[in-house]
């Protein structure tokens, strides 16, 4: 069990930290979302996928039902987030975008569209990687704004805003190299 009197659960009320919904949609989104990060940059290793499909196949179906289980559990979780109405879209549409580019690159390999399949992974573990992006900015907010609060409402943007713009620049120098025009993207 984690601590509740530590970080972002410190902000919780004991009737929400006592919602056995909430806890589920919590650890729900927490235990698959580690996994998926933990695996998840495993997929870019060109080695590993070039020597070993099937290892990649078996990683990518992970991510995949992790990323589905955390995200569905994230969106739920989004609606109780401490912060208010900033925060909730924040979280919410970081959580849209996760699951879409996830389920979108899963049907792309599906129908054999490998660059489409490299694109939509490359932004969804982008939108994975704001749970450590959040981590960076959070404590350095906190302590710049003085407060919890205000520091929150930035960082359930900014976790996730930069890393997409940057995946953006990835997928188009990747995709430039190849000559493709946007259609094929």
């Amino acid at each position: 069990m984690i601590d509740r009197k530590f970080g972002l659960l410190s902000s919780k009320t004991a009737e929400l930290l006592n919602d056995n919904l909430w806890n589920i949609g919590f650890y729900g989104h927490i235990v698959p979302g580690g996994l998926a990060l933990l695996i998840g940059w495993l997929q870019f290793n060109n080695k590993l996928r070039k020597k070993n499909v099937k290892i990649h196949r078996v990683i990518g179906k992970a991510y995949v039902i992790s990323v589905l289980v955390s995200g569905i559990c994230g969106l739920y979780i989004a609606l109780f987030a401490t912060g208010g109405i900033i925060t909730k879209i924040g979280f919410s549409t970081l959580g849209i975008i996760w699951l879409s580019t996830t389920i979108l690159g899963f049907i792309a390999i599906k129908k054999g569209n490998r660059v489409k399949h490299e694109n939509y992974m490359i932004f969804s573990f982008a939108a994975c990687f704001a749970a450590v992006t959040l981590r960076v900015w959070l404590p350095v907010l906190t302590n710049v704004f003085g407060e919890f609060i205000p520091a929150y409402r930035i960082v359930s943007w900014l976790c996730w805003v930069p890393n997409l713009i940057i995946a953006y620049f990835i997928v188009r120098n990747k995709n430039s190299k190849y000559k493709m025009t946007p259609k094929q993207i």
